[in-house]
């Protein structure tokens, strides 16, 4: 997939005002490039999604042996850490309502769609279970990550099995499609696992080319939510190229959703993120504000990168752990990052993967109701608090 920038691009390391202070609500990300009065209902759209996709997720979870069952439950939201049932935040959806609209596009129901989603839905919490433990996050949807309450080897093994029961949930249709839709899933997901270990290894490294940033965040966001735009399609009988097409779509989306998940990681109100301030910072995460401020030259960024080099070569018994950094020097990174440009551009970056998203969507013959959903779910990917 082609992530060339365009000449009009706004450069790196034009200096911006500085608003990275933590009083700061709301993290200005990109305004839609197609708002119409008449867009269909995201919310309606999810929700949509949620009442057809969630049945069918608990039951699959309720093949896990106990405790796995119990500790998926806690993970997905519908329960506390002692077992009672709670209505939970699930996360925002978005990727089984790709799935449920893909197979629309074939004149298929969406209710084609639901075991594509459902598939699509455990792989990326299979991912969110191993992710939290590699990278420490003791919280996610505001309450303990699972390895924080259950420990370490059961988010191992429940993400395990969820990764299993995705593909158990397909191949049971016995269909050609399902095989195909499988095939893409499988795909799917050894990208992703790629980019989470691109992600790893970038911690450990003074630099990063932003094309190496991009790359990886192909791989780690871009690869499921293609896998989710085409999925229902694939169930619905969609021939390759169209399902290939529908997979464009969602990659890009994935770029724009992650560049705006990085200015959230750095900049995001924790009330509305539910993770930690400066979360990415205390993670030396390489995200796209991070790499690109370092590419830009300048006082800003040559202290930045200095910085950045003096935590990587910090190894011995004696160094400080990141985590004990104070919140000034937390919010001082944040400042160099945005006065060098790394902010600017990461919105304008979510911008510019938007609309190769949504131009996508013109090669593929579709009803104009479903390519408005597709269109509306893009713009709340790329618009939000969390």
């Amino acid at each position: 997939m082609s992530t060339e920038a365009p000449a009009d691009r706004v450069p790196l390391g034009t200096p911006k005002t500085s608003t990275a202070n933590r009083g700061e609500k709301n993290v200005p990300t990109v305004p839609s490039a197609e708002a119409a009065a008449d867009a269909p209902d995201v919310t309606a759209l999810v929700e949509r999604s949620r009442a057809l996709v969630t049945p069918v997720l608990r039951s699959a979870v309720d093949r896990l042996a106990p405790p796995m069952d119990s500790v998926s439950a806690y993970h997905f939201g519908w329960t506390d850490a002692e077992g009672r049932p709670v209505s939970g935040d699930g996360g925002k959806a978005v990727r089984p309502a790709l799935a449920l609209i893909s197979a629309e596009v074939t004149g298929a129901s969406a209710e084609t769609g639901v075991p594509g989603a459902v598939a699509v839905e455990l792989v990326h919490n299979f991912s969110l279970l191993h992710d939290d433990l590699m990278d420490g996050d003791e919280q996610r949807r505001h309450r303990d990550t699972v390895w924080k309450v259950h420990g370490p080897a059961q988010a191992i093994l429940v993400g395990d099995a969820l990764f299993a029961l995705a593909n158990e949930i397909l191949l049971e249709l016995g269909t050609p499609e399902a095989g195909r839709a499988t095939r893409r899933l499988t795909r799917a997901t050894r990208a992703l696992i790629d980019g989470q270990a691109q992600d790893i290894s970038y911690e450990h490294r003074d630099r990063v080319t932003v094309e190496e940033c991009l790359e990886m965040e192909g791989n780690k966001t871009g690869a499921l939510l293609a896998c989710a735009a085409s999925i229902g399609a694939v169930l619905g009988g969609a021939d390759e190229a169209t399902a290939d097409t529908l997979e464009r779509y969602g990659y890009h989306l994935g770029l724009a959703f992650q560049a705006v998940d990085d200015l959230l990681g750095i900049w995001g109100d924790p009330e509305s993120t539910g993770k930690q301030t400066w979360s990415d910072l205390r993670q030396r995460k390489k995200s796209l504000p991070v790499v690109a401020a370092l590419a830009a030259g300048g006082p800003a960024s040559d202290k930045l990168a200095q910085l950045l080099a003096a935590d990587a070569a910090a190894t011995g018994p004696d160094s400080v752990p990141q985590e004990e950094f104070s919140e000034e020097e937390f919010a001082a990174r944040a400042a160099l990052i945005e006065e060098a440009g790394g902010r600017e551009w990461t919105s304008q970056e979510a911008r510019r993967q938007f609309d190769i998203a949504i131009g996508a969507l013109d090669s593929v013959p579709m009803p104009p109701h479903v390519r408005a959903s597709f269109v509306a779910l893009a713009d709340f990917v790329v618009v939000r608090k969390r």
